[in-house]
């Protein structure tokens, strides 16, 4: 799927080079064979989460998208490096689970994530600004690369591309929510998303299944009102996902829970480690000793767990709740709006590490059953002492 995604790219670089920027309408038809595959892509992973492999197909998941930088008109390479940075976050883990055990994995780190450094250097040198359309030839309809699109793909017409065409094969891009992309960011509203991309195709197809449920027949007639509206059935189909809470191998999968405040996971295991995902208004207790414990995409959801040896993770998730009986050598929290860690006094020698999240308050014991709350810094400043860049936290003005 990523190998079709590259090669549809590479056909869309080599029209642009020979053809003038169409009408946004035409544009829109041009993009959509690369926003395809980019929904291809994350519904694969979204469909997968109980693989082995999971690691491995985020870190694609969440940098496949950059594909889209032939939308982006201002600075398409720092859109690139975002992310690039995105799948570092997954093949960190990769390199983590396999460094010492099946070189395979390293290598395949190394090779991936050579593909969007490359793509960087490759818009850097020809497209710094935004993609560079051909100021002469006709004006690119959209039946011009639909319909050339399959054959291309086997065998690539003669015109070279603007770059060396090992790049085109090995790269990936597109916009970005938060891109300064004018026009064409519309065009990419969709990809845009990220991973809402991939929660709106499995809105749908739950919404179909949820029509076919006799037991929700009646609302059949309601829910057909409000798919002309402006998006209240998408998220009805999120509720109606399937609650699960299963052992799988070795992971713990806690999914979709709405407003459960009784889930406990017992009769754990040392190498077990617990993935919590799509929860919202619930509370998780994990008793024993396990691995590590990942919160992804949840809302609202408070954490209970005695001892871990590796790390717990929270990632893409609003107002959640951390209460470590034991220990825990280490947390790290990710594109998270508000979060509370409460460590007991056997866990303040753990490492608390943040990136682009806001509202983190830590609460150190003082007494039995009393916290005092320490807010970790958000505002920093940087300054060059003549030699190198040093940043230290500050306090946030007003």
């Amino acid at each position: 799927m990523v190998n079709k995604a590259l090669q549809t790219q590479r056909s869309f670089l080599k029209m642009a080079s020979t053809h003038q920027e169409p009408a946004q309408t035409e544009l829109r038809d041009l993009l959509k064979p690369i926003s395809d595959h980019i929904q291809e892509i994350q519904n694969f992973r979204e469909r997968n989460r109980g693989s082995n492999l999971f690691n491995h197909l985020s870190a694609v998941s969440e940098s496949i998208p950059a594909l889209g930088w032939v939308a982006v008109s201002q600075k398409p390479g720092p859109y690139v490096k975002e992310m690039n940075d995105a799948a570092i976050f997954y093949t960190n883990r990769v390199l983590k689970d396999y460094k010492e055990s099946d070189k395979r994995h390293v290598d395949w780190v190394c090779s991936y994530l050579t593909i969007w450094t490359e793509m960087q250097s490759f818009i850097k040198q020809h497209h710094t600004t935004g993609l560079v359309w051909s100021k002469t030839g006709p004006i690119a309809p959209s039946s011009v690369f639909i319909a050339p699109t399959t054959s291309a793909a086997p065998c690539p017409p003669p015109p070279p591309p603007p770059g060396p065409p090992p790049v085109f094969t090995d790269d990936d891009s597109q916009p970005k929510s938060g891109s300064p992309a004018a026009p064409h960011s519309a065009l990419f509203a969709q990809l845009n998303q990220g991973m809402n991309i991939t929660k709106g195709l499995k809105h749908v197809s739950d919404d179909k299944k949820t029509h076919k449920n006799p037991n929700l027949r009646s609302q059949e007639t309601p829910t057909k009102n409000r798919k002309p509206g402006s998006g209240n059935s998408p998220r009805a189909a999120v509720q109606k996902k399937t609650p699960l809470l299963e052992l799988e191998g070795k992971k713990w999968r806690v999914e979709n829970f709405e407003q459960n405040h009784d889930l406990v996971i017992e009769e754990t295991e040392l190498k077990q480690v617990v993935y919590i995902f799509g929860c919202n208004n619930s509370t998780v207790q994990v008793k024993g000793k396990i691995n590590s414990i990942i919160i992804d995409n949840c809302k609202k959801l408070g954490l209970v767990f005695e001892n871990v040896v590796g790390i717990v993770e929270v990632i893409n998730s609003k107002a959640i709740q951390l209460q470590v009986l034991g220990t825990v050598p280490t947390m790290s929290i990710n594109k998270t709006e508000g979060c509370q860690v409460y460590l007991s006094k056997d866990a303040l020698n753990c490492d608390i590490i943040s990136a682009k999240s806001s509202e983190m308050n830590i609460m150190i014991p003082k007494g039995d059953d009393d916290y005092r709350e320490f807010p970790v810094h958000e505002q920093f400043k940087t300054v060059w002492d003549g030699s190198r860049l040093v940043t230290e936290p500050t306090e946030i003005a007003g």
